[in-house]
């Protein structure tokens, strides 16, 4: 074990705070289901988007932005940096809407802008679809994530034996420590609902961010600054640049299966060849290669193309995404939703990225090659902690980690549990109850998930494919998320068929790469491999692009070949929300008074691209000396929020 005593005192203060938290919060949130879920709808926006960043913080974050970075330059960052697209519509058009619609869960509000049976199973269908698929493998990952932490801090000793009652019992230590955090997660989770979810993020945000940040510090220093790290990051690119080059000569000349060969030669391929192209946001455009072969739909060029034109828009997330509408929907007012979004936004970008990032760049200096290590490339970032970090700062990081690790799980517990006991146990099930007989049945939804949740860790590979995964599988319903709002001919068959059709299809992709796997005599792990297409790999961005146009051809036939929703169900939800769009006759007929959300949208949606972007890429540069881009990157963040300022934030008071 490699943990001084004044490490794990650090850790028990934590969590034994956590607990506290939990406690106290307990007699507040067990009052009615409002209070449970949703705290009221009393909380300032500066609550709600801290705890906005901190459930998006979790142990896992920094290990798939290391695994994405040590292999292709952090311009795969833009898996996730795409997100604020649909982060600034929900700042600027969906914040307010969610908060005008005063459902408990977003899952609710199918049934105010549908009608009939088709509602009804759409709220089902979906409530179980998140609340189980999407939650089970999104708690796998963050406990597969913890886990990978704890192997590294910890080491690989032998497990702990003893017996208890004459039973022999044969313990993993580091196993036993993941399920103490969950334990106590689950625990405050069940205790105190929303109302502890919040505070202890709010706290356990401060903890990560500083953790993060003095662990940047260390391990830039400790390369000898940021032009050190640069010259490192040449020398080791070029070397792991011949290694695979000579891989690809032996694979060549001996008895090895075209598959192999191609996935070799698309490795190197995304190997960044220097520093510039492993800081740069952009990846090289390949040439001489024809635009529609694979070589170039494979290319890095191609991928950053489809994360930031296509995936966007597409994804189930587009119209806020599950726990930050319940995070919205809990705001005092609606300028208070906005603004928590805002925050959240303009944190979760520009605040948290560099931590990771020159924490993955210094580990492919200091660690270039971790094939041969069980967990892969995303140990890089533990085992930089694990090195470079003293008793005391060791211990610091470790509760930073499990800061973050108990504030995705907590946050997952308690939105799933509303989506079953609110959109299925009480709407189908058992309606009528007392508020105290639904928020005991939230508690016992609690334990299921997160036990399930544990059951898919066990079997989960790569955490940046189970990432991938997920976005694939609702990558189809996006733009009828967005359209429900602002067009009355949407209707619930849209939904249905946008969603199963996406589902369908990116399961059908892990299920080729299954067969494919087992097919070639190797053992099948859950997200841990691409499938084979036409004898070349066929990954994530290829598809998103197929799952995309299925779903969006099938949707759009599927909407003009089905009835829209009555004209009396339309007129009692545009009257409550007001949203603007094309609502014909029956927009025409409602006075706006004043509260449409889309007046100057393009303008604001720039706008807060700048402020955001802009700082992100104003405070990385920055950190990384290329002053060049540094400073434009710094004017359009001010310019950017001085409209934010002018044109939103003051006419909201």
């Amino acid at each position: 074990m490699q943990l001084a005593i004044i490490d794990w005192c650090i850790i028990g203060v934590y969590l034994i705070f956590a607990l506290g938290v939990g406690l106290m919060c307990r007699k507040r949130a067990s009052a009615n289901s409002e209070e449970y879920y949703l705290a009221g709808r009393k909380l300032p926006w500066w609550a709600l988007g801290t705890s906005m960043v901190a459930t998006t913080f979790a142990a896992d974050t920094p290990l798939a932005i290391t695994e994405m970075s040590r292999t292709k330059g952090i311009w795969e960052n833009w898996f996730w940096w795409n997100w604020l697209l649909y982060g600034l519509l929900a700042i600027f058009l969906f914040s307010r809407l969610w908060r005008r619609a005063e459902v408990l869960t977003e899952n609710e509000l199918l049934e105010l802008r549908y009608g009939g049976k088709p509602a009804a199973f759409l709220r089902f269908f979906k409530a179980g679809y998140f609340a189980l698929l999407y939650n089970f493998i999104v708690l796998g990952w963050v406990i597969n994530g913890m886990s990978s932490v704890l192997t590294v801090m910890l080491g690989n000793g032998e497990p702990l034996a003893f017996e208890v009652a004459g039973w022999a019992v044969s313990l993993d230590f580091r196993e036993a420590m993941v399920w103490l955090l969950v334990g106590i997660s689950t625990l405050y989770a069940l205790l105190s609902g929303f109302w502890g979810v919040v505070v202890t993020d709010v706290i356990q945000f401060v903890i990560a961010m500083a953790g993060a940040v003095v662990l940047a510090w260390v391990a830039v220093d400790h390369v000898g600054g940021v032009d050190e790290l640069m010259h490192g990051l040449d020398r080791t690119f070029a070397e792991k640049a011949q290694v695979l080059e000579a891989e690809i000569a032996d694979a060549r000349s001996g008895d090895v299966a075209p598959e192999q060969l191609a996935a070799l030669e698309s490795k190197l391929d995304l190997l960044p060849k220097s520093a510039g192209e492993a800081i740069s946001v952009v990846p090289v455009m390949p040439k001489d290669v024809p635009l529609m072969s694979f070589e170039f739909l494979n290319s890095s060029f191609f991928q950053f193309l489809v994360l930031v034109l296509v995936m966007w828009w597409s994804n189930h997330a587009t119209d806020g995404g599950g726990y930050l509408i319940q995070r919205t929907m809990a705001a005092r007012n609606e300028r208070h939703a906005l603004a928590a979004n805002l925050w959240y936004n303009f944190a979760n970008y520009a605040l948290r990225t560099w931590p990771w990032v020159l924490v993955a760049l210094v580990s492919i200096v200091l660690f270039p090659d971790l094939s041969g290590n069980p967990l892969g490339e995303k140990a890089g970032y533990s085992m930089v902690m694990n090195q470079l970090l003293g008793p005391g700062l060791k211990g610091l990081l470790i509760v930073s980690f499990l800061a973050a690790f108990m504030s995705t799980v907590d946050t997952h517990l308690n939105w799933g549990s509303s989506y079953l006991v609110h959109d299925i146990y009480r709407r189908f099930m058992r309606p009528g109850k007392s508020e105290r007989h639904y928020v005991v049945a939230g508690q016992v939804a609690t334990v299921g998930l997160i036990v399930a949740g544990a059951i898919i860790a066990k079997n989960m590979g790569s955490i940046e494919k189970a990432w991938k995964f997920v976005m694939a599988m609702g990558s189809g319903i996006g733009l009828v998320l967005i359209l429900r709002w602002f067009w009355w001919r949407i209707n619930a068959w849209s939904e249905i068929s946008a969603l199963a059709v996406s589902f369908l299809a990116t399961c059908g992709f892990e299920v080729l790469a299954a067969v494919q796997t087992i097919g070639a005599g190797e053992p099948y792990v859950l997200f841990g491999r691409d499938p084979i297409v036409a004898g070349h790999p066929f990954p994530f961005h290829l598809q998103l692009l197929v799952v995309v146009g299925i779903s969006l051809l099938t949707w759009l036939g599927v909407t003009f070949a089905t009835r829209p929703e009555s004209p009396e169900k339309l007129t009692a939800f545009y009257t409550k929300v007001r949203p603007g769009g094309w609502w014909g006759a029956i927009g025409a007929a409602i006075p706006d008074e004043g509260r449409a959300v889309t007046q100057h949208f393009l303008l604001n949606f720039i706008a807060g691209m700048a402020f955001i972007w802009g700082g992100m890429f104003a405070i990385g540069y920055a950190v990384l000396h290329q002053w060049s881009w540094a400073i434009p990157s710094a004017i359009a963040m001010v310019a950017g929020f001085a409209w934010i300022w002018i044109s939103v934030l003051k006419r909201e008071d």
